[in-house]
């Protein structure tokens, strides 16, 4: 079977190839409304798939987002990969991910690689974004959304969570019922120290312990943030002859490791010891117990960060500030803080 050409749609619906093109580009000149209908009529009859190659070439753009996160296996960037993903279908674009895996030459070689396939934007979740990595950025004149985090070496737009302000309503509500301090799970000596959440989710911490009057000294451990390494810490640490009464763990994961310690060493969760997270990811509210945690709108964030990339308008000139999109944060009580249980799994 010939294969339909533009010059097909053109003919069946009586106009020219450059009116087809308007309808299937959605511009850049207006397309009369019974001419559209023509145009989208003769495209469905004839069977006709527009070569995105050939248009991408002309247009050198792409339908599609570039995203760059740590490691899509946490639940966490998986999640909000997944709500970028769907954001993005509504747009009429496609999302190609790249797992930097926490490491610098892997996020610049993401960088590299998505821009070089001339992607309509790229959406980064940086761990720590390097003077390369910026450098390249500032090369290809991109449209960059910092998404979650927001490294100072760059001026893009971010969207972000209000990560100091949730830390600090978390540690409050485990002060809140009595405990005499609570510990915290911060990042490792790796993590940057501006810029990124897990230092702010420490720093909101250390603002609630302080508003207690709870000095922090030798109350912060570090723990690297995926489960599986954060129950190695929580082993050694609720083993130890200095036991918490609380722990806030800046990631939900962590929190996930330190109850599979605690249960492992027999400490009861909450009568023992109390445990909030951060992140609120789908398995928090399936864990035994289902945990406390801190949420924000990942759904809604996605959609600022796609909408942002996709905007014309992104690199207008304006302040830091203006650049910044500040999403709250609430906490979800469930019973790993000692509460009864407010909120069903999956909520």
């Amino acid at each position: 079977m010939a294969k339909v050409t533009r010059d097909d749609v053109a003919r069946l619906a009586g106009t020219s190839t450059a009116v087809v093109s308007y309808v299937i580009n959605n511009g850049p000149r207006p397309v009369a409304p019974a001419t559209r209908e023509r145009v989208l009529a003769a495209i469905k009859e004839l069977g006709y798939r527009p070569d995105r190659v050939a248009q991408a070439m002309a247009s050198r753009r792409t339908d599609l987002i570039g995203m760059i996160v740590p490691d899509a296996r946490q639940p966490f960037f998986g999640e909000m990969a997944h709500a970028v993903e769907q954001a993005a279908a509504e747009r009429g674009k496609m999302v190609l991910v790249g797992n930097s895996d926490y490491v610098a030459e892997r996020e610049v070689h993401y960088l590299r690689a998505f821009l070089g396939m001339r992607v309509s934007g790229l959406i980064l979740v940086s761990h720590a974004l390097n003077n390369q990595a910026a450098a390249e950025i500032e090369a290809w004149d991109a449209r960059v959304v910092l998404l979650h985090e927001r490294p100072e070496l760059i001026d893009d737009v971010a969207v972000v969570t209000d990560d100091i302000g949730g830390a600090q309503l978390a540690t409050r509500h485990l002060l809140e019922h009595g405990y005499a301090y609570v510990a915290c799970l911060g990042g490792t000596a790796e993590t940057p120290s501006v810029g990124d959440p897990v230092s702010d989710h420490v720093e909101g911490w250390r603002r609630a312990m302080q508003e207690a009057g709870i000095p922090t000294e030798g109350k912060l451990f570090e723990a690297p943030y995926n489960r599986y390494d954060a129950y190695q810490v929580g082993l050694e640490l609720l083993a130890g002859p200095n036991r918490p009464p609380a722990i806030f763990c800046s990631t939900d994961d962590q929190a996930i490791g330190v109850l599979r310690a605690a249960r492992e060493l027999r400490i009861d969760v909450p009568g023992e010891l109390a445990v909030a997270g951060f992140d609120d990811v789908k398995e928090a509210g399936l864990t035994d117990p289902p945990l406390t945690t801190i949420a924000s709108d990942r759904s809604a964030m996605a959609r600022a960060a796609v909408d942002l990339v996709l905007d014309d308008g992104l690199r207008v000139a304006g302040s830091r500030r203006e650049r910044l999109k500040l999403f709250p944060s609430r906490l979800v009580v469930r019973r790993s803080c000692g509460c009864a249980p407010q909120e069903t799994p999956g909520s």
